[in-house]
């Protein structure tokens, strides 16, 4: 199962559509509330999270987290000590660490790119302590997958797939969706 966390004023799209092509894939992925049950993305649109943060346990069905990017959402996910343990968690037991915009730098302050290759949103650089950072849409390092922005987060959600399961799940569905 992915985590994907949603804190106030995260970026609707790069939440969304990540969690719609995992499903579509056939991926666990259950968004979690930060803050509450109902979350207002950066855009104004209310999103219903399936559990709130106080629900969340880190687990043995944990396969990754995601965090989504936005402001205030990414600077909310990080003042969650939740969001810090489940991600942590993630990190020390191998599981994917997926995060897209300004939530690398989350990774960064966590140590986690220390060492590794990884992109953000532009003006974010200096947050990625440690990694190289690419410029690319989407960077795969082992289990750490990263990512610029909304306008790369279906690229996102199609790496996490063929991260999670292969190269020609995400294929289908990026076929299917029209996306190539």
């Amino acid at each position: 199962m992915f985590y994907c966390f949603l804190a106030q004023g995260f970026e609707e799209t790069e939440a969304l559509a990540p969690v719609d092509i995992l499903r579509r894939a056939g991926i666990g992925v259950t968004t979690v509330g930060v803050g509450g049950k109902v979350i207002i993305g950066s855009h104004k649109i209310p999103v219903t999270a399936d559990i709130t943060i106080d629900e969340f346990v880190c687990g043995s069905d944990m396969e990754g987290v995601i965090l989504p990017g936005g402001m205030p959402g990414v600077k909310n996910l990080y003042a969650s000590q939740g969001v810090l343990d489940a991600v942590n968690f993630a990190n020390d037991n191998g599981l994917y660490v997926c995060a897209i915009c300004a939530a690398p730098m989350i990774l960064g302050r966590l140590g986690i790119v220390d060492g590794k290759k990884a992109t953000c949103f532009p003006g974010f650089e200096d947050e990625l302590k440690g990694a190289e950072v690419t410029g690319e849409k989407v960077v795969v390092d082992g289990k750490v997958i990263t990512s610029k922005g909304a306008g790369c987060a279906l690229d996102f959600g199609l790496a996490i797939t063929a991260q999670a399961l292969d190269e020609q799940t995400a294929e289908r569905v990026a076929s299917s969706m029209q996306c190539r």
